[in-house]
């Protein structure tokens, strides 16, 4: 026998098969495979923090689950239970225990320490113990935060001390000289390096000149024959000296005129009598030259 869905049969089906669908999708877009097998345990704690559901859990920070719900017991006080899915290969060690921690980014996450000194592990739907400890970010707000607060009034008072500063006359006024002065430095280098360019070839020619003649004065000394020239300059100063020795001897008569005493005496005598001689001619010349008449 054939049978028929009915409309109400078949709108019941599809708003079934959309709400699986959309159940589906939401744990997807969580994080959560709902075809993967895990296994599920509970986590307590006073304070949860920021966690909130699909929260990921880590062991040695490798992702190995996210978190399913959180929920209070009301039965007791301070006290919030969390329930976590591991990977289905993930065994926990006994005694090992989960702490929280926030994100630098907000929220928090769940970190697995795991007890490595036993080997017996816990079931599935067992509890874990949970802990709060200190993460960075709350150490940052606890102990940094007073200090910046302390911080900015005196940021602020620093801060119009430098507005002042900055809008004071005196310090426009030493930017126009810095201008200036970096203006007549960039113009005095201008001027250095035309100078450099016009005059430093000229230099360098001179004393390329200079290097030339010294160099062509150095070829001259070098080609002197200076044994020949030292020969002559010994044979003058022989030369000399047989002058001066023959001119200190009374063997001949230079040396005699100039050696011997009774005979520059004479030539003085004579010349004494010439020089007499020649006066009383002067004065008396009739004595010398006679005139006779016819």
């Amino acid at each position: 026998m054939k049978h028929a869905f009915t409309k109400e049969a078949k709108i019941g089906l599809v708003t079934l098969v959309s709400l699986i669908l959309l159940y589906i999708g939401i744990n997807y877009l969580k994080g959560i495979n709902l075809f993967k097998p895990v296994n599920h345990y509970f986590i307590t704690f006073s304070d949860v923090r920021d966690l909130t559901v699909s929260s990921p859990i880590y062991v040695d920070g490798y992702k190995v689950g996210l978190v399913r719900s959180i929920n209070y017991d009301y039965s007791t006080v301070d006290k919030i239970v969390v329930e976590v899915s591991l990977d289905k290969e993930m065994r926990v060690n006994k005694d090992s225990y989960v702490t929280i921690s926030k994100s630098l980014l907000g929220g928090a996450d769940l970190y697995l320490h795991l007890n490595k000194y036993t080997s017996e592990f816990i079931k599935s739907g067992s509890y874990i113990e949970g802990r709060i400890e200190g993460d960075m970010m709350s150490s940052l707000q606890e102990n940094l935060l007073p200090g910046v607060v302390d911080l900015l009034p005196k940021i602020d008072s620093i801060l119009a001390g430098l507005q002042a500063i900055v809008n004071h006359p005196a310090l426009s006024q030493s930017l126009t000289q810095i201008e200036r002065t970096t203006n007549n430095l960039e113009l005095s280098t201008k001027q250095l390096n035309s100078l450099l360019n016009k005059d430093v070839p000229l230099i360098v020619g001179n004393l390329k000149t200079i290097s030339d003649n010294f160099v062509s004065v150095s070829e001259e000394f070098n080609g002197l024959d200076y044994r020949g020239l030292f020969a002559e300059i010994d044979q003058t100063l022989s030369n000399l000296k047989e002058t001066t020795e023959k001119l200190n001897s009374k063997e001949n008569s230079i040396g005699l005129l100039l050696n011997d005493r009774s005979l520059y005496d004479n030539l003085n005598q004579t010349s004494a009598n010439a020089a007499s001689l020649l006066q009383d001619l002067q004065e008396n010349p009739k004595r010398y030259v006679h005139f006779s008449l016819f």
